[in-house]
């Protein structure tokens, strides 16, 4: 490896508080472990579960970095043992538990994934945390195929606006995506949404439920939770499947199992943060070969309402606490 020096800037959470506790500071430099490699950080994604660290109410797993980040992009600077496919001066993306704030970051090799052809640093760093939720949630574990209908919520999220595309890309018939204002509805319709519902203005159930003539949809992706349970599973067609992947209104709620049994409906759903390195290099190995190609040609992007400079990340995380973007929030270092 090459001689690096012994720290480097860092944004760190101070405290658990408002954006106003993420504090620049001086960390030692990390060291790759074994199977592990350093990424010297061009660009950093912001997260929700970035906010919700920093408030306190999501602690990194262990032997994780408390430093929030969970998303980058730079070059491969240092190798650890036994890594076998990466090279110093490659240049990758890598979803990390946690450490993206920084100017160095340690990434499991398993985890990395080439820069798509044509893609900035800032768009790279702008892809992991999406696409590997979107994929394994919406397509390994919800099973969405070509033909089938489905309806994504938030989709003027950067979850949302990938599943939007990849939904399309991979056949989907309709695509149905809530979001809270028209401008975030025409910006879903932009991306390939069949229809988007405004949440505030409509009942997104009753939408989706005229639109298919009664049917209702093969399955929907939920950030929501809470009250939006039943209707989710009341616009679930014959064999639905209801993929849960955060609970933003709450992670409890009474729902009426009459309709799963009658329609043999599924309900399932995943976290990512605190997964073995094995299942998200799983992940990543379906990503590269079904995904990666539609990025390298061109027919998925992601969509990035802006870039900060990482001195200004606490703009960053009021920004993503507005919920005034469209698509994601990136830190360039």
């Amino acid at each position: 490896m090459a001689a690096l020096r012994d720290t480097m800037n860092v944004i760190e959470i101070s405290k658990p508080g408002p954006p106003e506790v993420l504090a620049p500071a001086q960390r030692p430099m990390p060291k790759p472990g074994a199977g592990e490699v350093l990424i010297e950080v061009a660009a950093a994604g912001v997260n929700r579960p970035d906010v919700m660290q920093r408030m306190g109410h999501y602690p990194p797993p262990p032997r994780a970095s408390d430093i929030p980040g969970l998303e980058i992009a730079g070059q491969v600077v240092g190798l650890g043992e036994g890594v076998k496919n990466l090279e110093v001066g490659e240049a990758v993306c890598a979803l990390v538990a946690g450490g993206g704030y920084a100017e160095y970051c340690v990434a499991p090799e398993p985890q990395c994934l080439p820069i798509p052809k044509g893609f900035s640093m800032e768009e790279a760093a702008a892809l992991p945390e999406t696409f590997f939720t979107v994929w394994h949630n919406l397509f390994e574990r919800g099973q969405l195929k070509e033909g089938e209908t489905v309806l994504i919520h938030g989709g003027s999220s950067g979850i949302g606006t990938t599943a939007i595309q990849l939904a399309r890309a991979f056949g989907a018939k309709a695509i149905f995506a809530t979001a809270g204002t028209a401008e975030k509805c025409r910006a879903c319709e932009r991306l390939s949404a069949t229809r988007a519902i405004d949440y505030k203005a409509e009942d997104f159930a009753s939408v989706v439920k005229s639109a298919t003539e009664g049917r209702g949809v093969d399955v929907v992706l939920d950030m929501v939770a809470g009250d939006y349970l039943q209707k989710n599973l009341d616009v679930l067609a014959m064999d639905g499947r209801l993929i849960l992947i955060a609970f933003l209104h709450g992670s409890k709620a009474e729902i009426d199992f009459n309709g799963v049994l009658r329609r043999r409906l599924t309900i399932t759903g995943s976290g990512l943060r605190p997964r073995p390195v094995a299942e998200k290099g799983a992940i990543a190995a379906g990503l590269k070969q079904h995904v990666w190609p539609l990025l390298d040609a061109g027919k998925v992007r992601p969509q990035i309402d802006k870039v900060f400079p990482l001195t200004d990340a606490a703009a960053a995380h009021r920004l993503m606490e507005s919920s005034a973007h469209i698509g994601k929030i990136v830190l360039k270092i």
